[in-house]
C-alpha cells in the first residue's frame, strides 16, 4: 500500500481521477464495497485502438485507486453488438455481404471474413483477443446476449414505466421531424429481422406492449427477451443502470450525450456514474479517426512496429488533449517509453508515481539498462539491410559484446519492430540526395578522417571527430547542415542519429564503405 499523504499530492491524472471517484460515491461504493467500472464497444468496424485507450486507461485507474484502497473493482467491457448496422465499413472483404444485410443487429449478419458466426462475434472475438495479450482483467457483456436471455428485463420494463419522463428528456435535443417519429424502444421487424426506426402508436405498460407504425401496417411488439432494443441513449443509461456502473470514461464528443443518460439514468432511479472525457484522436490531416474510415493507426499496425507497452504509454499520455495517430508517431512514443524506464530505478516514490511507466505496469516495470534507442536500431537496419534480428544483434554485440537476446528482451523485441516498420514505412519515402562535388569533398573528408580511427574509439570522440571534418570542410557557420548533408546523402532522410553512437554500432569500416558507396 502507497502512503496516502503520498496519494493525496501526487498529479499523476489516475490518481487524481481516482480520489475523485471515491469522494463523489463515498456513500455508494461503501454499501456495496465495489466499485464498477465500464467501458462500451461498438463493433460496427473491426476493433479501434480508440477501445482499447478506454480499457487501458480505466484500468490504469483501477490499479492506482487499489495501490492505496483495499476494494474490488470490476471492470465491464460492453459490446453494442445488436445495433443495426447502418454503413458498410471500408475496408472489409466480401463487403457486399454487409451490404445485403444493412439495418439488421450486428450479430445477425453473416461474418464476411469466414471466421465466426457472425460479423458481430468477429468484431467481438478480435477485440478480446487483444485485450487478452495485454493481460487485461475485465468482464466482457454481449448486448444480443443480455437482451435475448431476458437479463434486461427488469431494465426494459422499468424504461417503459418511465416512458413519458423519457420523452420529455429526448425530445427536446430532436430535430422537429425527427421528434414526430422518435421512441425509445427500436422493434425487430418479425419478417426483415432488421433493427426499426418507427413511430409508436399505442403503449400498453401493464402488458410490456407497444404498437408501432410501420408503413401503415402495425407492428405490435412485446419489448422483452429481445423483441426489442433501445435508442442507444437510453441504451447507455440503462445499463448505468442495470449493472450499477460507478464510472465510465468517454470521448469529448459524446459529452452531450452523457449529460443526456446521466438524467434518464437519475428517472430509472440511480445515481448515474461519475465521467471523463477524453479527446479524440486524429490522423495526420488532423481528421478524427473512425472505425468506419479506417484512418489512422489499427492495432494490429502498432503491435507489428511496437510493444503493447509503447502503445499503452500513449494512451496515457495526455488523455485531455487531442493528439495525431499515425504511423510516424510510433517510433517517437517507443524512444520515450525506453526513457522513461530508464528514469524509474533512480526515482522516489513522489517521482515514479508520475512516471508513465509505474501506470503500465502497475508500479513493476522491467528493470533493463537500455542499450539505444529505436531511432538508431531504424538506421542501422537501414544502412545495413538487415533483415533478420541475427543480424542486427551482430550490431549490437559489437558495442555490448556480453549482452544477450534472453537478458535484453525490450531491446530483443524492438529488433524485429525496426525491421518490420524500415520496411513498411521508412523504406519507401527515403529520398538519397546526390551529392554535388563540394558535398562529395566534404563527405570524402569525413571518409578519411573515419579510416584513421580504430573500432575501439569512444562515440563522443568520434562525434568530435565529425564535428571536426565539418567545420574544416565549409560548415563552421552552420554544422546542422552538415549533419543533415550525411543523412541526406547516408540515409536518405532529413535527419538522424547521433552519427558518433551510429559509426560506433554499426562498425567504423562498415560505416566508411556505406559512405563511398553514396558519393560514387
Amino acid at each position: 500500500m502507497i502512503d496516502n499523504n503520498i496519494i493525496q499530492k501526487t498529479s499523476a491524472w489516475p490518481f487524481v481521477e481516482g480520489r475523485k471517484l471515491l469522494k463523489e460515491r463515498a456513500d455508494l461504493i461503501k454499501k456495496k464495497n465495489k466499485i464498477i467500472f465500464q467501458t462500451g464497444y461498438g463493433p460496427s468496424g473491426l476493433p479501434h485502438i480508440g477501445t482499447f485507450g478506454e480499457v487501458a486507461r480505466t484500468t490504469m485507474m483501477i490499479n492506482a485507486i487499489k495501490s492505496f484502497n483495499v476494494i474490488d473493482c470490476d471492470l465491464i467491457t460492453f459490446s453494442d453488438d445488436m445495433d443495426g448496422l447502418r454503413k458498410v465499413p471500408e475496408n472489409i472483404p466480401n463487403s457486399n455481404i454487409l451490404d445485403a444485410n444493412l439495418g439488421k443487429p450486428l450479430t445477425k449478419i453473416p461474418d464476411p471474413f469466414n471466421k465466426f458466426s457472425s460479423f458481430g462475434e468477429h468484431n467481438n472475438e478480435m477485440l478480446k483477443s487483444f485485450l487478452d495479450k495485454f493481460k487485461f482483467k475485465y468482464n466482457f457483456k454481449s448486448s444480443t446476449a443480455h437482451y435475448q436471455t431476458g437479463k434486461f428485463n427488469n431494465s426494459l420494463t422499468r424504461v417503459l414505466e418511465k416512458y413519458e419522463q423519457i420523452m420529455e428528456i429526448i425530445l427536446p435535443t430532436l430535430r422537429a421531424e425527427r421528434r414526430k417519429t422518435y421512441c425509445p424502444f427500436l422493434p425487430i421487424c418479425p419478417e426483415t429481422g432488421k433493427v426499426l426506426e418507427i413511430k409508436p402508436v399505442e403503449i400498453n405498460k401493464n402488458k410490456n406492449r407497444i404498437i408501432f407504425d410501420n408503413n401503415g401496417n402495425k407492428l405490435e411488439t412485446n419489448i422483452l427477451d429481445g423483441a426489442c432494443k433501445l435508442q442507444w441513449k437510453v441504451d447507455w443509461a440503462m445499463r448505468w443502470f442495470t449493472f450499477d456502473v460507478d464510472f465510465e470514461m468517454y470521448g469529448k464528443d459524446l459529452t452531450e450525450s452523457a449529460i443526456i443518460s446521466s438524467k434518464i439514468c437519475k428517472i430509472l432511479g440511480k445515481k448515474p456514474p461519475s465521467g471523463f472525457a477524453y479527446e479524440l484522436f486524429l490522423d495526420e490531416n488532423g481528421e478524427k479517426i473512425s472505425k468506419s474510415k479506417g484512418n489512422g493507426v489499427t492495432i494490429e499496425q502498432w503491435l507489428r512496429y511496437a510493444s503493447p507497452e509503447s502503445l499503452t504509454l500513449y494512451m496515457y499520455q495526455n488523455p485531455k488533449r487531442a493528439k495525431k495517430l499515425y504511423a510516424e508517431v510510433v517510433p517517437k512514443t517507443v524512444d520515450e517509453y525506453l526513457t522513461f524506464i530508464e528514469k524509474f530505478s533512480a526515482q522516489n516514490l513522489e517521482q515514479q508515481l508520475l512516471n508513465p511507466v509505474w501506470h503500465i505496469h502497475n508500479g513493476q516495470p522491467p528493470k533493463e539498462k537500455v542499450v539505444m534507442p529505436f531511432s538508431m536500431l531504424l538506421n542501422i537496419v537501414g544502412s545495413s539491410q538487415a533483415d533478420s534480428r541475427d543480424i542486427l544483434w551482430k550490431f549490437i554485440n559489437r558495442f555490448h559484446p556480453d549482452i544477450k537476446p534472453e537478458n535484453y528482451k525490450i531491446l530483443d523485441g524492438l529488433t524485429q519492430f525496426a525491421i518490420n516498420y524500415f520496411k513498411d514505412k521508412v523504406e519507401p519515402k527515403k529520398n538519397f540526395k546526390k551529392p554535388n562535388e563540394k558535398e562529395k569533398t566534404a563527405l570524402q573528408n569525413l571518409v578519411n578522417q573515419l579510416s584513421k580511427i580504430s573500432q575501439n574509439t569512444e562515440p563522443e570522440d568520434i562525434q568530435t571527430q565529425i564535428y571536426s571534418v565539418g567545420k574544416e570542410s565549409g560548415y563552421k557557420e552552420n554544422l546542422r547542415d552538415w549533419f543533415k548533408l550525411i543523412y541526406e546523402v547516408v540515409f536518405g532522410e532529413t535527419d538522424g542519429p547521433r552519427m558518433g553512437y551510429f559509426v560506433s554500432f554499426f562498425g567504423v569500416k562498415e560505416t566508411v564503405e556505406l559512405i563511398n558507396q553514396k558519393i560514387k
